[in-house]
């Protein structure tokens, strides 16, 4: 889908959607559960279905039905099942583990450039410990085996993805366990929301000075109910157009989240931009922005609408500590860099990050990679264009937020 946007500036007020990171833990805890639990998700995505098709498929329930899912737990894993996991990493990454302490054979079908995201050092660490894996075609990949407890030594500074799927699966094994990290986490903040799923599920990781620690003989029980919280991952490019065009509130995000990319608020404080936050709101209004440097280690999710804040701002702006872009949806540090260097900013790749030297954006033609992340910065950036943005590619924004467009044009009206 293309679409032109005309240069018109972005700002109001809009609720935020919920959070996938946050659904795909609390579905997975609720199908491991004892009993249903109704979970409260105002709008689902490509990735959180993905999750729901793969725990359907292994034997869990889901109905979707005025904003929230009932889960019905799976009682008998089946087995021999094929997971279509659509372009999901966190649905693969998390669920792997899992099939694997369940003892089933499975086959999971990955879609797009999943097929090319690393799952080293987790496949190594999964072998060592019962499971036997392997890749039949260039888009799947069969878990056979069953994975045991004890010591997992694994590098956090991959994906924090793999450390949330032991946390799942570990205490699935009925054996006490700990997860050592050999090297330090990145996107700790991902893990942490994984620890706080898990004890509203009944489950405990105590963490240590090195990972963390699985106590043995626990299991999931139901909370009955839970909610899903508002997405700050998401909520980032409307706060970013409030600090490059008009002011912009966002409703019913949790400013104590664990979401690492709430770290959005001071990241614009830095740039200059004007920060107010309320009772579950926060309002960005534009101020004098100036060049920062910025360690995107913990928070690689926020470097699109980052770079288009530091695309507006007076001076360069660094970003470093985010190689890990090259393996996201889209190289990201390649994405990020030709879209907005189409729409006229000056950006130079270097080895782990970006170099922005901020001006004007004059608008153009941008390319979206399949990107969802990408489509999501290029529209917000029409605000700050002279002339109009068109986007090749727009749909992309349904894996993780699929009424992006209908909220967009609540806030250029």
């Amino acid at each position: 889908m293309e679409l032109t946007l005309s240069p018109r500036p972005i700002g109001g007020k809009i609720a935020a959607i919920a959070s996938k990171s946050a659904a795909h833990r609390l579905m997975i805890c609720a199908a491991l559960s004892d009993r249903a639990t109704k979970i409260s998700c105002a709008e689902t995505s490509k990735d959180v279905e993905a999750t729901a098709r793969v725990l359907t498929a292994l034997g869990a329930d889901f109905t979707y039905g005025n904003g929230a899912y009932t889960v019905y737990p799976l009682q008998l894993p089946r087995g021999d099942q094929v997971l279509d996991c659509g372009e999901s990493g966190s649905t693969l990454r998390f669920l792997l583990p899992v099939v694997g302490a369940l003892g089933v054979s499975a086959t999971f079908r990955l879609h797009g450039r999943l097929a090319e995201r690393p799952l080293s050092p987790l496949w190594e660490a999964m072998q060592a410990h019962g499971c036997c894996l392997s890749r039949p075609s260039a888009d799947t990949v069969l878990c056979e085996g069953r994975l045991r407890g004890g010591i997992w030594e694994i590098a956090g500074n991959v994906s924090s993805q793999f450390i949330s799927g032991l946390l799942f699966a570990l205490p699935l094994t009925g054996e006490a366990s700990e997860i050592v990290l050999s090297t330090p986490l990145e996107s700790a903040g991902y893990a942490d929301l994984t620890v706080q799923a898990l004890r509203q599920f009944g489950v405990e990781a105590e963490r240590t000075e090195t990972g963390w620690r699985i106590p043995k003989g626990q299991g999931f029980r139901s909370c009955g109910r839970a909610a899903v919280e508002g997405d700050w991952s998401n909520a980032a490019f409307w706060l970013c157009a409030g600090a490059i065009s008009a002011p912009v509130t966002v409703e019913g995000l949790s400013l104590t989240s664990a979401q690492g990319d709430r770290a959005i608020l001071s990241v614009l404080e830095r740039f200059g931009a004007n920060v107010e936050t309320g009772s579950g709101s926060v309002t960005v209004t534009p101020g004098e922005l100036h060049a920062i440097e910025l360690d995107a280690r913990h928070i690689p999710d926020l470097v699109p609408p980052i770079a288009l804040v530091a695309a507006c701002a007076q001076g360069t702006t660094r970003i470093f500590g985010a190689e890990r872009l090259r393996l996201k949806e889209s190289d990201r540090l390649q994405s990020v860099a030709d879209a907005l260097t189409a729409l006229g900013a000056d950006v130079t790749i270097t080895a782990d990050g970006l170099l922005i030297r901020g001006g004007r954006l004059c608008g153009g033609r941008a390319d979206i990679c399949n990107d969802h992340r990408i489509a999501m910065m290029a529209a917000i950036a029409a605000c700050a264009c002279t002339q109009t943005v068109t986007l090749r590619g727009a749909e992309a924004v349904n894996k993780s937020y699929p009424r992006f467009w209908e909220d967009y044009r609540i806030l250029t009206r």
